[in-house]
């Protein structure tokens, strides 16, 4: 498979302070990497880094992410903003925090693609539904006239989803996407997920402490310790036979969801 994202001994620092280290690791198209790890162990943060997101206290002080033969963290923000949404798009842990509660869906769906091509609101709204369908969403008119107040917490998650993919770039980074959910809206967002690689050929990076997550989805496992790489290796390897105790520990919890 191709490479389509590569981490080359990337070091991230916040105020100084190095929170990752020296980590490695290669998404290919159409894989799902999923990293793994306990809270403030830095998942989000190598998120956020592909996006050029780190704010102001952070930064990548030594190696590279390198995406279609550019090194993201030497790029300018104007090409940041390019690549955001178009080329890398990003499911965040609560997506109805990042709803505008004043705007019907359909709004904010529309200002996502119109910041990257130029569409109209009825183009718009086609290519929404479509997208809708495809990912077994009922009432799709509703969805797209709602605000974010009238749909469920899960609901408001899978229509991050959909805005995370109306420009079907070739990665999506997931941060958590299942942590606030119900076991039953869990398998949901699986279930999309895997369908977005099978419509799309799109390469998913999950980050969760969720191994039940991790197995019903990844390809490759990377396990994240104190921000650094502690295990990485294909999911059956990392899920039956882990080298390190700290694996060992993260896969002692049950799982809520397992691979088909």
């Amino acid at each position: 498979m191709k490479e389509i994202l590569t981490y080359q001994s990337v070091e991230i620092c916040f105020n100084g302070t190095a929170v990752i280290r020296d980590t490695s690791f290669t998404l290919h198209e159409g894989e799902i990497l999923g990293i793994v790890g306990e809270s403030g162990s830095g998942k989000s943060t190598l998120l956020k880094a592909a996006m050029g997101l780190l704010g102001n206290d952070g930064m990548v002080t030594r190696g590279d992410i390198w995406f279609q033969e550019k090194d993201i963290p030497d790029l300018p923000e104007k090409e940041l903003r390019q690549i955001r949404g178009e080329k890398i798009g990003m499911i965040f842990q609560d997506a109805g925090a990042s709803l505008c509660p004043i705007r019907t869906i359909g709004e904010q769906i529309y200002e996502s693609i119109s910041a990257h091509k130029k569409i109209t609101r009825a183009e718009a709204k086609g290519k929404a539904l479509d997208l809708f369908e495809k990912l077994y969403f009922k009432d799709g008119e509703r969805i797209w006239n709602s605000y974010p107040f009238e749909l469920s917490g899960g609901m408001n998650q899978r229509v991050g989803i959909v805005l995370a993919m109306l420009m079907q770039p070739p990665v999506l980074l997931a941060d958590e996407p299942t942590s606030a959910l119900d076991v039953a809206v869990q398998r949901q967002v699986v279930q999309e997920i895997l369908r977005l690689r099978e419509l799309f050929g799109t390469a998913v990076i999950l980050v969760t402490h969720d191994i039940g997550v991790v197995s019903a989805l990844a390809d490759t496992i990377l396990v994240l310790k104190d921000g650094q790489v502690a295990e990485y290796g294909s999911a059956r390897q990392i899920l039956q036979y882990p080298e390190k105790e700290y694996t060992q520990r993260l896969l002692a919890a049950v799982p809520k969801l397992r691979r088909a």
